[in-house]
């Protein structure tokens, strides 16, 4: 999938997720007609972060292009924890909600696990819910985080069967690291979680068939701590200081993508390469939250 680069190829991660999006609008539909609605997805937003807008507004177009409903509800930044909590429970209740997303990160007055944790298993789309941890933990069906699950997906559709693969996640958050380890575990590969405290971090990247790099350190990975032949998840999208006579920096990720294209077999770019894919994951996820609320089994290739 995708162009050749000096040694690597490209993984187009722009491509795949609008070939998945097509899927999903084209099952939104079908499950439309059986059941007189569409599926629907609210996304609370508290505050003004100026890129918490533009994710919320992303998230609004890609429901109505996929034929979805999405319910916005956009709070004031001193809104207390009681409403907001409020307001989720009355998202829980709502039959015409199948998805629920509270766009992170909330004001420092709120409680974010307090906040996740009320909202219904089964309506948590975004996959961070204790329960949903549990249930991929334990392998049973559950909401995936939408990063790692779209990483998951693009690396199945470049090496097909990771079964005896030697995978390195570099980073343990509870959004991306973690889950990522759980199913590059359930899919066979051989994980080692790597992060801060690391000893001999490139050395043991080094090792790796696999790398998916969810630090959040711009262009952290260099060609050297990659195995020639390689494959590259890069989730990290930091912006760089502007350079002179420009009014912004350059989007980089957490790996040095010039210089490791020239030793892996396959890289993702920063931007067009995982970004795509959490939002179409999303889409997903809430079609199958969907099937799930109206009784019906889940729409095959999903």
């Amino acid at each position: 999938m995708g162009e050749t680069l000096a040694g690597a190829a490209l993984i187009d991660g722009k491509a795949f997720a609008e070939t998945l999006r097509a899927r999903v609008g084209a099952a939104a539909g079908a499950f439309a007609q059986a059941t007189g609605r569409k599926p629907g997805l609210a996304v609370v937003l508290v505050g003004e972060d100026p890129a918490s807008q533009v994710y919320v507004g992303a998230k609004g177009k890609a429901c109505a292009a996929a034929g979805m409903a999405s319910f916005e509800h956009r709070l004031p930044a001193d809104t207390s924890e009681a409403a907001l909590l409020s307001l989720v429970e009355r998202l829980n209740q709502d039959e015409a909600v199948d998805g629920i997303l509270v766009q992170l990160p909330l004001p420092a007055h709120l409680d974010e696990q307090a906040i996740i944790a009320a909202i219904h298993p089964d309506k948590d789309v975004d996959g961070f819910h204790v329960i949903n941890a549990g249930r991929l933990a334990v392998g049973q069906e559950g909401f995936v985080p939408c990063t790692p699950l779209g990483c998951i997906m693009l690396l199945k559709d470049r090496l097909g069967d990771l079964s005896g693969l030697e995978a390195v996640v570099i980073g343990r958050s509870n959004i991306v690291g973690k889950p990522m380890a759980q199913l590059l575990t359930d899919a066979n590969a051989t994980v080692t979680i790597a992060h801060s405290r690391t000893k001999n971090l490139p050395e043991v990247v080094r090792r790796a068939d696999i790398v998916v790099a969810a630090v959040g350190r711009p262009e952290m990975v260099k060609a050297d701590w990659i195995k020639p032949g390689a494959t590259v998840i890069d989730v990290g999208i930091n912006r760089l200081p502007p350079e002179e006579g420009k009014p912004r920096g350059r989007l980089v990720g957490d790996v040095a993508f010039a210089e490791v294209a020239g030793v892996a077999g396959a890289i993702t770019p920063v931007p067009g390469g995982v970004g795509p894919m959490t939002i179409a994951v999303l889409l997903r996820n809430t079609l199958v939250a969907a099937h799930t609320h109206a009784g019906l089994p889940a729409p095959e290739g999903l």
